[in-house]
């Protein structure tokens, strides 16, 4: 399999900045309006795309689904009431080319996957961690021969090996995200160590989906490796939803974004001098030094020298060599509180 895959103009895999998909999930509250403004943020704050859902709750679900903690009203009612129209989402996307930010969206039926390809024209699909183990929408969305982001929380190693058998056989290229399906998820349950094995294991781009309630697992998650960063974001945390209290805000969101490249510059693995280490090291670097007057013909002993800064060059001894001069002879007179040179001390 190949470490690395292409979508909407980047390179996502090792090598490369990590791809950052701010997650507006149904914080927007099935308000159009509200949605275009979360482009805008998302864009200003330095995303690269920004997802949304799409429902097809005919062909997705019952309506005696049952609902967690982070809801207050019936899985199905909360969906149907804040589900964006086919019209809306073709607009978003619209909107999102003219504004310089890649749209996304996860589809939950295979109904919902044709209608994002044949009528929004989607280029990715993003699959969330529900759908881990829908080998058939899995395989559906797979035939459709676009890259693919699939998520992994609620999920043990031997259904992520499944799906990826699944994945393999229909030639799809594809990303891992490691997950946890909590909101929002305490730090102790994130465990990102799972994102290495994950690439080790299946020699893919691994990123991590985001459900904590701040920007540090997502740092963390780009200093070990991760290739994409997705992170549930809202535009005040306050509001009412599922989904606010494990989402960030602007400012993070941006933060977040800063954060990750940074980070990702960071991790280069050479180790050389730099040249503009080079005049600190002229004078953090130490010497060995005379700690009093030493006439020519004596033997060096311990009391007479030490190691002080400034730093050696040409002939002067450094500091790693003071207990290679004990018991050498002085050739030449060596003044006080001087550099100590090999030319002054004979065998």
């Amino acid at each position: 399999m190949e470490n690395f895959i292409e979508f909407s103009g980047r390179r996502i895999g090792k090598g490369s900045p990590p791809y950052i998909i701010a997650e507006a999930c149904i914080n927007h509250e099935g308000d159009i309006g509200r949605a275009r403004e979360m482009v805008l943020v998302a864009r200003d704050m330095g995303c690269d795309a920004i997802k949304f859902q799409i429902h097809i709750l005919s062909d997705e679900m019952l309506k005696n689904t049952p609902q967690s903690d982070n809801f207050d009203e019936s899985l199905y009612d909360a969906l149907e009431r804040t589900n964006l129209s086919v019209e809306e989402h073709k607009e978003l996307k619209a909107y999102c080319c003219s504004v310089g930010i890649h749209y996304m969206c996860t589809p939950f039926s295979c109904a919902s996957v044709d209608v994002l390809e044949g009528e929004i024209g989607v280029d990715v699909f993003k699959v969330g961690s529900g759908e881990l183990t829908n080998l058939p929408l899995q395989r559906h969305i797979a035939k459709k021969g676009k890259p693919m982001i699939v998520s992994t929380g609620m999920a043990m190693d031997d259904e992520i090996k499944e799906t990826v058998e699944v994945l393999v056989a229909e030639k799809a290229k594809f990303v891992l995200m490691h997950c946890v399906s909590i909101y929002p998820c305490p730090y102790e349950r994130v465990n990102l160590g799972n994102i290495p094995k994950l690439q080790s294991r299946y020699g893919v781009p691994v990123g991590l989906s985001d459900h904590t309630s701040s920007i540090y697992t997502g740092l963390g998650a780009v200093a070990l490796g991760a290739n994409i960063i997705e992170k549930h974001f809202t535009l005040d945390r306050n509001m009412k939803g599922p989904d606010h209290s494990s989402s960030i805000e602007p400012r993070e969101l941006g933060e977040l974004v800063k954060g990750s490249r940074a980070i990702f510059k960071a991790m280069g693995e050479e180790k050389r001098i730099f040249p503009e280490e080079e005049q600190i090291k002229s004078w953090a670097r130490e010497s060995v030094v005379s700690l009093c007057f030493i006439p020519a013909g004596t033997l060096i002993a311990n009391d007479m020298v030490s190691v002080k800064r400034p730093a050696p060059f040409d002939d002067i001894i450094a500091a790693k060599h003071l207990d290679d001069i004990i018991g050498r002879v002085a050739v030449t007179d060596i003044s006080e509180n001087s550099q100590i040179r090999w030319s002054q001390l004979g065998e």
